[in-house]
């Protein structure tokens, strides 16, 4: 097991699941289930506990890679992110999948129901982590303020995620023999405000590290004002109120905390490519990096996470990434690429090609041999069809070879400084009739000059939606943002191709704005409701 350890100068191991076997051999199947049995044998240790709860974030399972401890047909399937990817990406004008699952195919043109196993997957992985992080609040609270400080956000986070995804959900917060109940978004939106200010004082002050400092990949203050800010930013949605100014505050926290925009190029490689590198821990990129999720494939080999990332967006004719893996399935729909080239002259080229011709370092895309459009059922499956995205990479900015070539080193930056900037922007144009403030203007340009892109005078609302779209693409945020912008389900006024099953586009019904509860949860808890429309 110690495969999956990774090496860092402190006692705690943020990401590793380490020490499963001392100490905690009866409990390692006890872990397996969902919720956790609290009428088992839990003599546990609290260090193990804890690396758990992070390693929720990275991994699939604790026996290596394509192991998972959750339900999957697949195991290679169970990582969070990967999941978070297909629930945020598939389903938006940025990704499509060539893959033929039944998950991913209903994804990819807003037609999946309570059966679709992707989001099976994505929700029991973010209630398996829940219930370790209720075990150790349960067991280990008293052991370190702090660390119980970010287990509790941990928790914070993945409650989060899933009331963003599947909207009235349960909300359980200990380990009982009771089935939980169901709460609203909006009393889920209530708990996560009151929690993470409660807990914001007792976590280490903000602070950016590299993979060399001890710390690395631990929440401290900044996570939880990004949490909030995001939060805050999307509480129209699910309180029915707007809370555009404590969004500008929360975000203003961070722009004016130690982190930063990462702006030194290094290596011939931008300053934003170096934040999808092997070595973005190590290479300058990590000033930026607000909760990385640690990846190094030699010690966390995972198919859920980076490797995902990068082994499913590209295949054998593009340039190495520093994995083995060429799976050929994501790629751009055309509406992404046409954010760097809004009058349609794409070029079928390299990365270094469309970057020059777009003005814009953020522009990763492979076009040669590939054609822009996606026109039928059977060009989604052929993934030629639609440009591919080389934005993550485990290629290394000073020319290291990777600690395993079939498992990514780079890490996902779950949360990014760059965030802090465009959250500022928007909501406090929305407190100024919808266009840039003067304040806004000048982070935007700030973080369009990091890519080399033109600045301009102004911006109006929907400006700050395509440069959301631009820094963000393929991280998992996509379609908070179009729901946000009314450009998701309902009578929206913006389609793109595949968009509810027809190639140009076609508006879905606005209950499909949060995704069905998976018949497994309903199926053994008479307590949970479906959502409306499923």
């Amino acid at each position: 097991m110690k495969r999956y350890i990774i090496k860092y100068t402190k006692k705690i191991f943020p990401v590793a699941v380490l020490l499963l076997t001392m100490g905690m051999g009866s409990c390692v199947g006890d872990l397996d289930v969902t919720p956790i049995d609290p009428n088992k044998n839990t003599k546990l240790d609290p260090t193990a506990l804890f690396n758990m709860c992070y390693a929720n974030f990275g991994l699939e399972g604790i026996e290596g890679p394509g192991k998972a401890n959750i339900a999957a047909d697949d195991g290679g399937t169970a990582g969070l992110v990967r999941q978070m990817f297909n629930a945020n990406e598939l389903t938006t004008d940025e990704a499509i999948c060539a893959w033929s699952d039944p998950g991913v195919t209903t994804l990819n043109t807003n037609e999946q129901d309570a059966s679709n196993m992707m989001l099976s997957i994505y929700y029991n992985r973010l209630y398996y982590g829940i219930s370790i992080c209720n075990q150790y609040l349960g067991v280990a609270s008293d052991v370190n303020a702090t660390q119980t400080a970010e287990i509790r956000f941990l928790r914070a986070l993945q409650f989060y995620l899933a009331m963003d995804a599947f909207g009235n959900i349960p909300l359980p917060t200990a380990i009982t023999p009771e089935k939980p109940t169901q709460k609203t978004q909006a009393e889920v939106y209530q708990w996560l405000e009151k929690e993470l200010l409660e807990i914001e004082p007792n976590l280490s002050d903000a602070k950016p590290k590299t993979s060399k400092d001890a710390g690395y990949g631990r929440i401290d203050k900044a996570a939880a004002w990004m949490l909030l800010s995001r939060l805050y930013l999307n509480a129209q949605i699910y309180t029915g109120t707007p809370q555009w100014t404590k969004a500008a505050e929360y975000a203003k926290k961070v722009i004016d905390s130690p982190y930063q925009l990462s702006k030194t190029a290094k290596g011939g490689y931008s300053a934003y490519q170096l934040m999808f590198m092997g070595d973005n821990g190590e290479n300058g990129s990590s000033v930026e990096a607000i909760f990385p999720i640690l990846q190094q494939g030699d010690k966390t080999a995972a198919y859920g996470c980076t490797t995902f990332m990068m082994a499913s967006s590209y295949t054998s004719d593009m340039p190495s990434n520093g994995t083995t893996g060429t799976w050929s399935g994501n790629r751009a729909r055309k509406e992404l690429v046409s954010k760097f080239f809004p009058s349609g002259n794409a070029p079928q080229a390299e990365p270094a090609v469309m970057i020059k011709q777009a003005g814009d370092d953020r522009a990763i895309f492979w076009g040669k041999n590939r054609t822009l459009e996606i026109e039928s059922v059977k060009d989604i499956v052929d993934f030629k069809k639609g440009y591919s995205v080389m934005k993550f990479t485990n290629v290394k900015s000073d020319g290291a070879a990777a600690t395993n070539t079939g498992f990514a080193d780079t890490d996902f930056f779950f949360f990014r400084t760059a965030e802090a900037y465009l959250t500022y922007a928007e909501a406090t144009a929305r407190l100024n009739n919808n266009v840039a403030t003067a304040e806004g203007v000048a982070l935007l340009n700030e973080l369009r000059q990091r890519s080399h892109a033109s600045t301009k005078a102004g911006y109006s609302i929907n400006d700050i939606l395509d440069e959301r779209s631009r820094e963000f693409y393929f991280e998992g945020q996509r379609r908070v943002d179009l729901i946000r912008y009314g450009k998701f389900g309902g009578n929206s006024d913006y389609v793109w191709s595949w968009k509810g099953g027809a190639a140009n586009g076609r508006n879905f019904n606005a209950q499909r704005n949060i995704f069905p509860l998976p018949y497994s949860d309903l199926s053994v808890n008479e307590n949970l409701k479906q959502n409306t429309g499923y």
